[in-house]
């Protein structure tokens, strides 16, 4: 089971992904409950063995309550979204951020309100961090 921060989830399927957004929206969930909002029929038996699969690729983890299996992410999404995006800007552009961003802007993907809003987090965020530093 992947559980190190800076190692890489692997990859989901599409049949994955659906549950993992249902796991996200959820906080917690059993087979049963997937089964009942998957968008396409499933028997609850596979639906268990996509948690399980999910949960050996580092994605879940459960707990046990009575005999059922309550499964919640192992990260939040946002995290599991932000290691993606880096294992494409290495992929991409060796690790630099800084063209991934401008690629971003000069093709129209981040406007002046959505960049503001991120200099407001990235300045938010320097300085919650120095102000744990003391």
């Amino acid at each position: 089971m992947v559980t190190k921060a800076d190692e890489s989830l692997p990859d989901l399927g599409d049949l994955e992904h659906e549950v993992m957004q249902l796991v996200w929206t959820s906080g917690t969930v059993t087979a049963e409950v997937v089964r009942e909002q998957l968008s396409r029929p499933l028997k609850e038996s596979t639906v268990r063995t996509v948690l399980r699969r999910l949960e050996e690729k580092g994605y879940t983890t459960h707990t046990v309550d009575g005999r059922t299996f309550v499964y919640q992410a192992a990260e939040p999404r946002g995290h599991v979204a932000a290691k993606a995006v880096q294992r494409i800007v290495d992929w991409f552009c060796n690790g630099s951020m800084d063209e991934v961003l401008v690629g971003m802007v000069d093709n129209a993907m981040l406007d002046q309100k959505k960049l503001r809003a991120l200099a407001d987090k990235v300045e938010k965020a320097k300085a919650e961090a120095k102000g744990g530093k003391k």
